[in-house]
């Protein structure tokens, strides 16, 4: 049994290991995990942390790993492959689930286990980082100044380079092509789908929609029917996407899938510190209703690694202390549309 009272797994990425960091400067006492045992033992020694190595392929050996801890943030991308053993873990153990995903098929797979998770008095909540913490409340805080919207337009420029975690991610999201939810489904479109100027805090910039988490999370925090969501990108890369997406399953899949994840392991560092702490983020959020009446705000935050690391561990803190009801939850419906004006460097203007 851990002597942890929280596990971060995947510990040996890139965030994790940011994470792990934080965690030493503020005096808090993660279980360190993860699949690579050699990486997993070298950063515990480092500042001296509990650790242990396991892998999510064996169901009972993984609830065994768990047992008698109350929460586990789960670092190992892509969650494709890592949340749904974790999670199904987690609701058998009475071990509450957090993650740092932005993909969509794994925020859908929490809500899937909503019930469940009720029964069992575990929280589910999934996507505790810059996907989808500040994208998430301002979305609420839209919703709530106009209850009756029934679009959702989303917008993000994030600045700074991708993890190597965040690259593979993206590579394993390229196959399916973009989303959007419509009429209360989400619905498969093209690449680039739409574009639009967004009127971003620092000036407007073109932005193309993207698979973002939102797409799943935001429906279950505000009720909106419909969303889309875009991220800044420039001109000639929109008209690659356009011309060129029907390659993106292809690239993605089989052979080629296994040597651009190889390359990326190889050449993928992502950013310094110095690199995180000079770049900022910038988010846009339109609602509007039916007869037409519209609300808009923009949010700025500390670069989106930087942020989810303050964000993932508050989640963390205050599972500890206070959990919210079991269940499938978002951060906005777990902590308050307010959340993210509580981190430093966070300014919600609507």
């Amino acid at each position: 049994m851990p002597d942890s009272e929280w596990i971060l797994y995947g510990a040996n990425g890139y965030t994790a290991r940011c994470i792990a960091e934080e965690c030493a400067r503020k005096s808090l006492r993660p279980l360190l995990a993860g699949r690579n045992a050699r990486a997993i033992a070298e950063l515990a020694a480092r500042y001296a942390f509990e650790q242990r190595a396991f892998a999510l392929d064996d169901a009972t050996e993984l609830r065994a790993n768990i047992r008698g801890s109350k929460v586990i943030l789960n670092c190992a991308g892509p969650f494709s492959a890592t949340a749904r053993p974790l999670m199904e873990a987690c609701l058998a153990e009475g071990v509450h689930y957090l993650d740092i995903t932005g993909e969509i098929d794994v925020i859908e797979a929490a809500a899937a286990r909503d019930e469940r998770a009720k029964t069992a008095g575990v929280i589910l909540l999934p996507a505790v980082g810059f996907d989808v913490v500040p994208s998430d409340c301002l979305a609420k805080t839209l919703s709530q100044k106009l209850p009756d919207a029934n679009h959702l337009e989303l917008a993000f420029a994030a600045g700074g380079s991708l993890s190597p975690g965040t690259a593979k991610t993206a590579l394993e999201g390229a196959g399916q092509g973009g989303r959007a939810r419509i009429n209360g489904r989400i619905e498969r479109v093209p690449f680039a789908w739409k574009t639009r100027e967004v009127p971003y805090r620092d000036g407007p910039r073109t932005s193309m929609t993207i698979p973002w988490g939102d797409v799943a999370s935001a429906y279950y925090s505000t009720g909106i029917p419909n969303i889309e969501v875009y991220t800044a990108a420039p001109a000639k890369q929109i008209a690659m996407l356009r011309r060129f997406g029907w390659l993106m399953p292809v690239v993605s899949a089989g052979p080629m899938r296994t040597l651009i994840k190889n390359w990326i392991t190889r050449r993928v560092a992502g950013p310094s510190a110095e690199g995180r702490e000079k770049s900022k983020s910038s988010l846009w959020g339109r609602v509007e209703n039916a007869a037409g009446q519209s609300i808009e705000g923009t949010l700025t935050t500390p670069n989106g690694y930087t942020l989810t690391v303050t964000t993932a561990l508050a989640a963390v803190e205050r599972l500890l202390q206070s959990p919210p009801r079991g269940g499938f939850l978002t951060p906005s419906l777990a902590f308050g549309a307010d959340f993210i004006t509580k981190f430093s460097g966070c300014d919600l203007r609507v």
